[in-house]
């Protein structure tokens, strides 16, 4: 069919010309369109809206020359600002989207992924200073896995948030020295260690002052935290004059998120340059020397430094000296598959494939109230997932597995009484991020997975563990319904995997009780109990679960906070009773806050905490070591909804607590620094931690000494799936074993019951 195109000029009334092709009334081929204001497109056409590869050039004298796909920049192109930055790469409607590359006005450079206009996924930024971070990257902040190398040769590897150090990781000091630990928004924060280079003195190289300041340098980048270059608008004149406008749509550029395609290929090629970058610590002018390096076992709480001890290499436990063998012999593999292991990394897969499958398939179903054939084994969703998929299932990169879903609409239940969103739900489980492995706290040999929004803990069980919670679910649902407040796990979900010709794996999902922005310094599992309830010193470090006999401290609590506390420990303790349950704990988690008056001396050139400096309280007194701190008390206010987030998270549920303080009105706290927070049973609750300092025995002062911390408690009801006809099995165990008084009464479930909350109103005293 014959198309009726020419070539012709056309001047519009508001001085707009058009000089190329046109098909019918519509410019159409190649052509030239120059704006009354200078703007000038020159390139391909179709029936109206510039596409196929064109240039325009706007009146600010920013061009793009790339490829155009109806009226948006969409393709490859590059594109030259004002302010002479230059992009080169993939775009998607106006946006920056996919793998590109800038160059920014101050010489700045980034390679890597884009999406809808700022960094996201794998890149590469090198300052014009000489610094350089190859990493993750999120709505334009290093977010994720990362590492960041310095001008003077110092490097951090390890996990960022926003912009800042945030988790944990490794700093590496140009002489050699390491730094293990943890950062909270730039901050150390929680236990690390610290290994000294060779002989040389840490204090003339003023290590951790030059850490603080190159932070600082860094967010004060002019590039990195800048606003990406917008395209300028190009005018729709022609859209008065004929019936279809083409050039709608290409203004600024839209900040909404979208979906990355597969095919922008956004992960993969950053993970080489990533791995270079580690592997450069091979080349580090100094290594670490096992015989004559000193090792500091370090606290921080917010960038303080609180606790020090000095240890010898040959006397640090097996895993402090696995970061020694890690900084100097880094793998040649991607961070991905540095952790990974194929089992747990298909059970991973298969993990995500069934949940999404199933969930995504009850959702749909109208809400109704639970019968009893919702409940047991036999209440269940059975499905086959070839991994070249079926009818009914998709495609997949796993192994071949069966799926089994347990009592699927009671779980559905469950998670609306939690007010969990199935979206949400399937989100943090099933995005493409996917799961991150834990190591198992216990001696249980499950395996653990963390959602990688921290809000989901997925447990794999032992084939009793899941009958007991099978057996116990109706009653557990009851319990659920009856009180919002109850501190028990919070489950979610029960499922089984059977890899074809291979072993069934059982997991249950539940919620993380320490899902939170504050960072939890200590964690400790406490059953009341002194038998085998204690941590060997030399094992302890950031991750680990202490027991009942490493817990030091008394916790002091708003008297109302304490009374709805130990009311809803007691109701927990007889429901557990009723079920002949026993060998549960309490899960305490401790965030400690740092004194406002040691926070000048946060790690400023001028007063660092090296090992051979000293402290100088507010007193004047000077300590080393493991010094006084004086409180400065948590501020309790009313509850204002509009000032807190009221969305509900996986171990958040019920209404804010009443605090006896504030006249029993429901209460947030008030954090220095932080912000406001809602405080719920179980979370946010504010204490003060008293400890008892041991004195030598030649001191003949007639006072106790005490340190005391503000702190925020976070805490639940965990290990609920022991069945009561393992008595035999504990009465065995207790036999062979020296124990107290107090152990032997874990064969009951009345008397554990009991000592558990005996145990609990102890460590938890009521104020005079």
């Amino acid at each position: 069919m014959e198309t009726d195109e020419r070539s012709c000029e056309k001047v519009f009334s508001n001085g707009d010309i058009y000089l190329g092709n046109f098909k019918g009334m519509l410019p159409h081929g190649n052509g030239k369109y120059t704006w009354s204001d200078g703007t000038i497109y020159d390139g391909d056409w179709e029936e109206g809206k510039m596409t196929g590869k064109g240039k325009i050039v706007w009146s600010s004298k920013a061009t793009y020359e790339g490829d155009i796909a109806g009226s948006y920049l969409h393709g490859f192109g590059t594109f030259t600002a004002s302010d002479g930055s230059i992009y080169r790469g993939s775009w998607n409607m106006n946006s920056q989207h996919g793998i590109g590359r800038k160059q920014y006005q101050n010489s700045d450079i980034y390679d890597g992924c884009w999406r809808e206009g700022v960094r996201e996924g794998g890149g590469r930024y090198a300052w014009s200073n000489g610094y350089l971070y190859i990493g993750n990257w999120k709505k334009g902040k290093m977010s994720g896995r990362g590492v960041m190398r310095w001008s003077n040769g110092d490097l951090f590897d390890g996990f960022w948030l926003n912009g800042l150090r945030h988790g944990s990781g490794f700093y590496r000091f140009a002489d050699g020295s390491y730094y293990f630990g943890t950062w909270t928004k730039g901050l150390k924060d929680g236990r690390g260690i610290f290994y000294l280079a060779g002989s040389k003195h840490l204090s003339e190289h003023n290590l951790e002052g030059l850490e603080d300041k190159k932070t600082k340098m860094l967010s004060h980048s002019s590039s990195l935290d800048s606003e990406e270059s917008v395209i300028p608008s190009v005018k729709h004149s022609l859209s008065d004059k004929i019936s279809h406008s083409f050039l709608r749509g290409s203004g600024r550029m839209s900040h909404k998120t979208i979906s990355l395609d597969a095919d922008w290929g956004c992960t993969d090629p950053t993970r080489k340059i990533t791995s270079s970058l580690s592997c450069s610590l091979r080349d580090s002018r100094s290594e670490l020397q096992d015989n004559s390096a000193v090792a500091y076992e370090r606290e921080y709480m917010q960038g303080v430094l609180i606790k020090e001890r000095t240890r010898n290499i040959s006397k640090l436990s097996r895993k402090n000296k696995h970061h020694l063998k890690f900084a100097k012999e880094v793998q040649r593999s991607s961070f991905v598959n540095f952790f990974e292991s194929h089992r747990s990394y298909y059970l991973m897969l298969s993990l995500q494939l069934g949940i999404r499958y199933t969930v995504g398939r009850i959702t749909p179903v109208p809400m109704r109230e639970v019968r009893p054939s919702d409940f047991g084994e036999h209440a269940r969703i059975r499905m086959y997932f070839p991994s070249n998929g079926s009818q009914l299932t998709p495609p997949h990169n796993s192994v071949d597995f069966f799926w089994k879903d347990y009592c699927p609409m009671v779980f559905m239940n469950l998670r609306e009484m939690f007010k969990l969103n199935a979206a949400d739900y399937m989100m943090s489980i099933c995005s493409d991020d996917g799961l991150k492995e834990l190591s198992s706290p216990g001696k249980s040999g499950s395996l653990f997975y963390l959602s990688n929004d921290d809000k989901f803990v997925i447990k794999t069980l032992k084939k009793f563990e899941l009958k007991a919670l099978i057996k116990m679910l109706p009653h557990y649902y009851k319990h659920v319904q009856e009180h919002e407040n109850t501190l028990i796990t919070k489950f979610f979900g029960v499922h089984r995997i059977a890899l074809k010709h291979g072993k069934k794996v059982r997991f249950v999902v539940m919620g993380n009780m320490f899902c939170t922005e504050l960072r939890i310094h200590h964690r400790y599992d406490l059953k009341g109990s002194s038998q085998g309830r204690s941590t060997k010193k030399d094992e302890i470090d950031e991750s680990t679960t202490l027991k009942d006999l490493d817990l030091t401290y008394e916790f002091h609590m708003d008297r109302s906070l304490r009374e709805s506390l130990f009311r809803q420990l007691s109701l927990d303790s007889l429901f557990l009773e009723s079920q002949g349950i026993i060998d549960y704990s309490l899960l305490l988690g401790l965030h400690f806050r740092a004194p406002e008056h040691l926070k000048s001396l946060l790690e400023t050139p001028d007063s660092l905490h090296t090992p051979e400096s000293s402290v100088t309280d507010v007193d004047g007194v000077i300590s080393s070591g493991e010094h006084l701190i004086l409180p400065r008390g948590l501020v309790l206010v009313t509850h204002e909804p509009s000032s807190v987030s009221t969305l509900p998270g996986p171990h958040i549920r019920g209404n804010a607590l009443k605090a006896f303080s504030i006249g029993n009105k429901e209460a947030d706290l008030l954090l220095p620094g932080t912000g406001r927070l809602r405080v719920q049973l179980g979370v946010h609750m504010p204490a003060q931690a008293n400890h008892r300092i041991v004195q030598d025995d030649t001191d003949s002062t007639e006072f106790e000494l005490f340190e005391v911390y503000d702190i925020i408690l976070f805490l639940g009801v965990i290990d609920i799936l022991q069945e009561y006809n393992l008595k035999k099995k504990i009465e065995h165990k207790y036999k062979s074993l020296k124990f107290d008084p107090l152990s032997i009464s874990a064969v009951e479930p009345k008397a554990y019951s009991k000592r558990f909350i005996s145990f609990l109103e102890k460590v938890f005293p009521l104020d005079p």
